[in-house]
C-alpha cells in the first residue's frame, strides 16, 4: 500500500531531521537549565505487527495504511529520542504496545517471532530503560484470557499489569484501565469501550499517593473513558481530585490524537498523540524532583486536537 504525500514527508523528516534535533534540543534545554532536573520521554499507541497480520483489516484507508508503518515510525521516534543531549534518562510507553493477538495459543508466542518479540526488538535500541503499560490491543478482553496477557508480558517483557518506579525522588505509576468489571467479558457491566480498575488496583494506587511524592500517573484510556465511580464513593477521578497536589501530571492515549483536557479531572491531563500516525508523536518533558514541577520541552510543536506534530526542523 502506497503512503501519501504527507506520510512520506513525515518519514523523511525524521529521518533526516537527528542533526538539527541536537542542536535545537541543547539550546532549549540550556535556556532554563537548573541543576538536578532530568528529562523523560513519553510514547504511545506503537501497534506494532508481524508476518502473521492480516493487511485490510483495520478501518478505513488512514487505518490500513498507518498500520504497515509502525514499525519504522517507531524506530524514527526512538533513534531521535537516542540523539538527544542532555539525555533522556527514562521512557514510559502508554499501551498498545502490539497491535492485537494472532493466536489464542500461549505457546504460539514462544513457537513463532511474532508482533510481541518485533516490538521488543525496536525497544531494546533504545538507549535507556523502556517502561510499557498496557493498552486495549494488547489484551483480547472478547478471546484471550486477561491472565494469558500477563504471563506473556511477565515472560517477554518482564512487565506487571500495573507498577510504580521511583525516579531521582519522584514517583512514575501506570495504571491498567483493564482489570475492573468492564473489561471482565462475564460479568454483567461488561462494556470494552468503559475502563476500570478494580478495587485493589484502586487501594494499590492510594497507598502509592498517600506517600506523597509528586507522581506522575500514566493510563491508556483517557480519563472521559474510564468509570468515574466503581465501589460506592471510590473511583479513579476521586483518588485524582483527592490527591491532585501530589499529581503534577496525567497522561494517556488510545485516542492517537493530542487533546489537553488541563485541570477537568483535578491534575493536569494531556491526551498524547500515537506513533502509529506520526513518528514525531512524543513527549518531552523536563522534571524538577525539587519542587515537582515539569516542563512539556515540545510543547510548541504539537498540532493539537489532530494526529500530528511538527519536527525539530530549521526555520
Amino acid at each position: 500500500m502506497s503512503l501519501t504525500r504527507r506520510q512520506f514527508g513525515v518519514l523523511t523528516a525524521g529521518a533526516l531531521g537527528s542533526s538539527l534535533t541536537r542542536s535545537l534540543w541543547a539550546r532549549e534545554v540550556a535556556a532554563q537549565a537548573v541543576p538536578g532536573r532530568f528529562y523523560i520521554a513519553l510514547i504511545a499507541d506503537t501497534h506494532i505487527i508481524d508476518e502473521f497480520y492480516v493487511k485490510g483489516s483495520e478501518n478505513g484507508v488512514e487505518d490500513n495504511a498507518s498500520i504497515l508503518v509502525t514499525a519504522p515510525r517507531l524506530t524514527a521516534a526512538r533513534d531521535l529520542i537516542n540523539s538527544l543531549s542532555p539525555a533522556i534518562e527514562q521512557v514510559f510507553l502508554l499501551g498498545d504496545y502490539f497491535h492485537n493477538y494472532p493466536s489464542t495459543d500461549y505457546d504460539f508466542y514462544f513457537k513463532n517471532t511474532t508482533r510481541l518479540d518485533n516490538a521488543k526488538a525496536i525497544t531494546d535500541g533504545f538507549r535507556m530503560p523502556v517502561h510499557i503499560g498496557f493498552g486495549n490491543h494488547d489484551y483480547d478482553v472478547h478471546r484471550v484470557p486477561r491472565e494469558m496477557s500477563h504471563r506473556l508480558f511477565k515472560a517477554k517483557f518482564n512487565t506487571s499489569p500495573y507498577w510504580a518506579f521511583d525516579y531521582k525522588g519522584c514517583r512514575f505509576v501506570h495504571l491498567n484501565n483493564f482489570l475492573g468489571s468492564t473489561q471482565d467479558n462475564k460479568a454483567v457491566e461488561f462494556n470494552p469501550s468503559l475502563g476500570s480498575l478494580g478495587e485493589e488496583q484502586l487501594h494499590w494506587f492510594e497507598a502509592q499517593l498517600a506517600e506523597r511524592k509528586p507522581t506522575f500517573v500514566f493510563v491508556h484510556y483517557p480519563l472521559m473513558s474510564i468509570q468515574d465511580v466503581e465501589f460506592r464513593d471510590y473511583g479513579l477521578h476521586t483518588l485524582l481530585r483527592k490527591y491532585k497536589y501530589t499529581i503534577p501530571l496525567v497522561v494517556t492515549g488510545h485516542v492517537h490524537k493530542w487533546i489537553d483536557f488541563a485541570r477537568t479531572y483535578g491534575p493536569q491531563h494531556y491526551i498524547m498523540a500515537a506513533t502509529r500516525y506520526d513518528p514525531n508523536a512524543y513527549m518531552l518533558l523536563e522534571i524538577d524532583p525539587a519542587s515537582g514541577s515539569w516542563r512539556f520541552l515540545n510543547e510548541s510543536l504539537v498540532e493539537w486536537s489532530t494526529h500530528y506534530s511538527k519536527p525539530y526542523t530549521r526555520t
